[in-house]
């Protein structure tokens, strides 16, 4: 039986703030990432979502970003490979203490936007959070784009690199994901996104909104919370898989 991991970002709200409808999406997904305190999180909520997640029996991820709260992590920050193995050390380590206090083991890293983005494309950023990871546990998976540097560099070093794609965002004909802002950055049809996660997952490619074709390989699909339709896209993506007799399984 064909299987994919669905994967969505979650924890990313703090203090009295929240963001997305986190409870509410567990049941479609099979792996979760969870905010570290930078670009979003917090100590409380990091300990709620873990719960939360383990009563739905998800696999857990860290999800650690760049310090900065005000662009929710999304805007491109100058640091060196060693700040890079710094801050992602220190967040993964935080997730990691919550997830063992609650009597269950952190399946793996992905990071988070800017810091997801740059390390796709700088080889000395990617083996930097590729060695934080490994240093901090090297059972570990990491999340990384199809295709990019992160992925590479973990391989690279011997962990576990799980090759993701987005069924919400739209692809360049260099298998990058167009930047926000740009046009077919972001797919706002839900047909859209269902049929793209079904080329994905059964063709393991993507045409570009320019017509080009893109070998993806696909193991894991992140649906991301914080949209508006978070909701509705996941719901149709897991009933899609479904019905085209797909299952929906975390990487063993």
């Amino acid at each position: 039986m064909l299987t994919v991991d669905l994967n969505c970002d979650l924890g990313e709200g703090f203090g009295p703030y929240r963001l997305g409808e986190d409870e509410a999406l567990m049941p479609y997904l099979s792996s979760v990432n969870i905010a570290c305190g930078f670009h979003a999180g917090d100590p409380a909520l990091m300990r709620q979502t873990v719960a939360a997640a383990l009563a739905h029996g998800l696999a857990i991820g860290a999800h650690p970003g760049l310090p900065d709260r005000q662009g929710f992590g999304r805007r491109n920050m100058a640091i060196s490979p060693q700040e890079a193995y710094d801050l992602v050390l220190y967040q993964v380590g935080a997730l990691q203490a919550f997830v063992q206090a609650a009597g269950a083991r952190l399946q793996h890293v992905k990071p988070h936007g800017a810091l997801y983005n740059m390390a796709a494309r700088d080889p000395g950023l990617a083996r930097a959070i590729a060695q934080a990871v490994q240093d901090l546990d090297p059972r570990l998976k990491l999340y990384a784009l199809a295709g990019g540097a992160l992925l590479h560099e973990a391989r690279a070093l011997g962990l576990t690199g799980v090759s993701e794609v987005f069924v919400d965002r739209g692809y360049g004909a260099d298998g990058q994901l167009l930047p926000r802002g740009t046009p077919g950055a972001l797919l706002d049809s839900e047909a859209a996104a269902v049929a793209q996660l079904l080329s994905l997952v059964r063709e393991q490619g993507v045409r570009t909104p320019d017509g080009h074709w893109v070998a993806l390989e696909a193991q894991t699909v992140c649906l991301h919370g914080d949209g508006p339709h978070a909701l509705s896209f996941t719901r149709s993506c897991a009933a899609a898989l479904k019905q085209a007799g797909i299952g929906c399984r975390a990487p063993a």
